[in-house]
């Protein structure tokens, strides 16, 4: 029963040593590690080959382990390509393959794509369309098992409608399954315990059924409890002939799924197991299979056992079977198909022998926590396990991306021994060094499967996991960042070693919040006036009005995406109460609700209402892309204004409406909305090229003003002027902002980034041509991508003709003393007029706590401390 190694490592080269098939290139239609799978048997045998991907595929591991790579299908269906018959054919005839290898999933039991690499004469790595079809239906399969003589389950025919199944399920008794007659893998599956259940199953099971198959047929089938899955696993050539590779023990499942797999099936009665196997080969030879395929079967504790399904395919698990026969079995498809014979193969049943044990482990991006929830993400650590008896089939690198259009499997660890206990052990470590960081996976779910003492002893079932819930509760393991991180919240939380020691507090570098509600601001005024009101307001008045990008917009939304709302309402309330003459305070938007939702897991819209009830006085501002809302694809015209109209009633008073290719059509329905709900509408630029270049024949001055005009004619209370890129140069601005004006009531409100850091001489060249309005963020969030320094827009525009009463003065720290503000370098310079060397500057700077009051005392005591720690 268990020979050496040495026999099996002579089949193998047998295996080997045949004569090259005709097969020369192969088109592996799959992806993942089965492809490559696919790949390392065929480059062994001297085949060229072929991958192909979709677009969201492009980083898979798959494609640099082919020969050749093509993107098939259009780039914004990541999955429909791989199940396109029409597709994948014409890739391999237009690649020149000769043969296509489906790998499982996917079209892998199609017969459809058999029949259609018959036509296009192209080899089908698999059985025969006819048997496809037979195995696809699972009353045909299992009559032609009834007609081999393999024992099957009571079972009826397909049912036509909720009576007829009463009436069948009284017949055979309870409990039973609900199966889809199409498909496999729990689909379309239901187990019932009473006659009563069974009507809500059956109509359940056919919607499952329809929506994973297309068809919504269904049939009823005794249930066994207590049970085995055994599979075996049969090899067929084209003369009839078929043998077995000895059977798997699959019953350790969730919801249909195998989760752990073994070979061969422990504690199994001998003359059981003979039995079985000869059934096996004698279902395949009475239906001519062909290639490699499993039948597989379910064993009750008294040693019964009965046909369920005929798998036409390679399977997830061939691998335990590779370990312990010592069969490559993926290379024998590709001899069989190109029209080997099992006897040329040297595959003969007497000469087939089982060595050891493996077991197969499936590393899933899964959370067993919470119901096995698929993870999707970044590979930030991938690091594979190795030694004695351990074979890793996978295809994940560090970085790869980890999508949810694709089944969550990251890796097969595969491990054997001489014995059952063995493999298990070598399994417990294997899984131990296999680390995976940046997902959650399903590692300590498999780690406490097999050290469970009832799993160790063998006491599997089909049920093995519902009835060990605990399995599923498994802490998640810790790397060292985690542990570290750990025990600075220990440490910072709980406080083992005491309170934590006298330090400054930022906060008291800041002004203090004055107590009571803030002073009445813009808000209030776009009340009292309504938008269009506000619009006149915002044209005749005399200073530029400022709005504070810093919540959002600010460095590509930093603050926005990567700082909760309790910080941000912190945010608020400091500019209500420092900065009530603000124009608008733009807060929300944009990517900042997708990222409250995924990154950040807050709700985006109690932020903005937390916001407006710290900020009650001053407009609160958001970014809407037209059609797209907060998204990059278009959405009906209901969702808009359902969206427009509850971010009004949350508080957003100003509604900056844009679309990135200045497409007025897709601004509409935002902009019908915003009027109908009562908020103001900036209509928007966006601005590219180089207005004031005589060459500019794409975005000249006609460009913009036509488009102001339909923007108008929509209905812009403002027109805005979104310059994203920091394009927009002084000499342009001029042009633009004064022709505007000129032509058009509304006033102007005009955004840049600092891209260059020429923008402040673009502001204040707006500024000279009427602009109403300008854009910016608090110093330390200013420049670069982020809009230009409300600092510098107040020390620049100090004393001016439109310079108003500084509104962003408070919070900047402007007239507070020196040693407690944060400041602006642009409103220290301008307001102390220190020259930079000047030993007054000394004064100026606030005394380290707890160093001293003097700079060189404090210099020297800093050293110290440095020394002491």
């Amino acid at each position: 029963m268990r020979p050496g190694r040495g026999r099996a490592g002579c089949r193998v080269a047998t295996l080997m040593a045949q004569p090259a098939p005709p097969i020369r290139k192969l088109l592996v239609a799959n992806r993942g590690e089965i492809a490559i799978r696919v790949f390392r048997a065929a480059t062994e045998l001297g085949i060229a080959t072929v991958a192909v991907h979709t677009r969201a595929d492009i980083g898979s591991l798959h494609r640099s382990k082919a020969d050749e790579s093509y993107e098939i299908g259009a780039p914004e269906h990541p999955l429909r390509p791989y199940l396109d018959i029409e597709t994948i054919v014409n890739a391999a005839l237009a690649c020149g393959a000769d043969a296509v290898h489906p790998g499982y999933g996917f079209l892998s039991e199609s017969a459809a794509l058999a029949r259609a690499c018959q036509e296009a004469s192209l080899i089908f790595v698999g059985p025969t369309p006819d048997v496809l079809e037979l195995a696809a239906s699972k009353v045909a399969a299992r009559g032609a098992a009834e007609a081999a003589g393999v024992p099957v389950l009571a079972q009826s025919p397909a049912l036509s409608n909720a009576d007829d199944a009463v009436r069948r399920g009284a017949e055979i008794g309870f409990p039973l399954f609900v199966k889809a007659v199409s498909g496999g893998g729990g689909r379309g599956m239901r187990r019932v315990e009473h006659a009563e259940e069974l009507p809500g199953a059956v109509e359940a099971a056919r919607r499952e059924a329809e929506s994973a198959f297309g068809e919504d047929a269904v049939f009823l089938e005794e249930a066994l409890s207590g049970i085995r899955h055994i599979e075996v696993q049969i090899l067929g050539d084209r003369t009839g002939e078929s043998i077995h590779l000895f059977e798997r023990d699959c019953s350790v499942q969730r919801r249909f799924q195998k989760v752990i797999e073994s070979a061969p099936a422990r504690d199994l009665d001998e003359a059981v197991r003979q039995s079985l196997l000869g059934d096996a080969v004698a279902f395949a030879r009475s239906i001519g299979y062909t290639n490699a395929g499993t039948v597989e079967f379910l064993l009750d504790r008294s040693g019964r056992y009965v046909f369920i399904e005929m798998n036409p395919r390679i399977q997830v698990e061939h691998t335990i079977t590779e370990e312990i026969t010592g069969v490559d079995i993926v290379a024998a498809q590709l001899r069989l198909a190109g029209g080997a014979t099992l006897e040329g193969l040297g595959l003969r049943q007497e000469r087939i022998s089982v060595d050891g044990y493996a077991i197969q482990t499936r590393v899933t991006a899964e959370d067993p926590r919470n119901d096995f929830r698929p993870d999707t993400g970044r590979v930030r650590v991938y690091r594979t396990p190795g030694g004695a008896g351990v074979r890793v089939d996978d295809a994940v690198y560090v970085g790869a991306e980890i999508t949810p259009y694709f089944d969550s499997l990251l890796a097969k660890v595969t491990c054997r021994g001489p014995d059952f206990d063995t493999a298990r052990r070598r399994a417990v470590r294997a899984i131990a060094e296999l680390r995976v960081r940046g997902l959650v996976t399903n590692r300590p779910f498999i780690r406490a499967v097999l050290n469970d003492a009832d799993f160790c002893a063998g006491a599997v079932s089909t049920d093995f996991v519902d009835t060990h819930p605990h399995l599923t509760t498994q802490a998640r393991s810790a790397d060292r960042a985690t542990r570290l991180l750990t025990y600075l919240a220990d440490v910072s939380l709980n406080r083992p070693q005491g309170p934590v020691p006298a330090v400054a507090d930022p906060a008291t570098k800041l002004p203090p919040v004055p107590s009571g509600p803030p002073p009445a601001g813009t808000r209030q005024r776009l009340a009292r006036l309504g938008p269009d009101g506000f619009a006149r307001w915002m044209r005749e008045a005399d200073e530029v009005l400022v709005t504070d990008t810093t919540l959002r917009d600010a460095h590509q939304s930093i603050l926005a995406t990567r700082v909760r709302t309790i910080d941000l309402v912190a945010g608020a309330r400091r500019h209500a109460h420092g900065m009530p003459q603000l124009l608008s305070l733009e807060c929300w938007g944009g990517a900042t609700f997708d990222v409250a939702l995924r990154f950040l897991h807050e709700d985006p819209w109690e932020r903005l209402e937390r916001i407006s009830a710290e900020a009650p006085n001053v407009c609160l501002q958001m970014l809407l892309r037209g059609r797209n809302t907060v998204g990059y694809a278009p959405y009906p015209d209901v969702v808009c204004e359902r969206f427009v109209a509850e971010a009004r009633r949350g508080g957003i008073d100003v509604f900056r409406i844009f679309d990135a290719l200045n497409d007025v059509d897709q601004m509409l329905p935002a902009i019908r909305a915003t009027r109908e709900v009562g908020g103001l509408v900036e209509g928007t630029l966006c601005y590219s090229g180089d207005l004031a270049n005589p060459g500019e024949r794409l975005y000249t001055l006609d460009y913009y003003l036509g488009l102001a005009e339909e923007l108008v004619a929509a209905g812009s209370h403002v027109l805005a002027i979104k310059d994203m890129a920091g394009l927009l140069r002084a000499p342009a601005a001029s042009v633009l902002v004064a022709a505007l004006r000129e032509r058009f009531d509304a006033p102007v409100h005009l955004h840049t980034h600092d891209t260059a850091g020429g923008q402040i001489g673009t502001y204040l060249a707006a500024i000279e041509a009427g602009v109403d309005a300008i854009d910016g963020a608090i110093p330390s969030l200013a420049g670069m991508t982020s809009q230009p320094s409300l600092g510098a827009i107040v020390a620049l525009t100090d004393g001016g003709p439109r310079g108003g009463d500084q509104p962003a003065g408070a919070v900047l720290g402007a007239g507070a003393p020196p040693q407690r503000t944060v400041r602006g370098r642009p409103a220290v310079a301008h307001q102390r007029r220190l020259p930079p060397r000047d030993p007054r500057r000394a004064a100026l700077q606030p005394a380290l706590p707890g160093l001293g009051a003097g700079p060189r005392r404090a210099l020297r005591g800093g050293r110290r401390a440095v020394r002491g720690l």
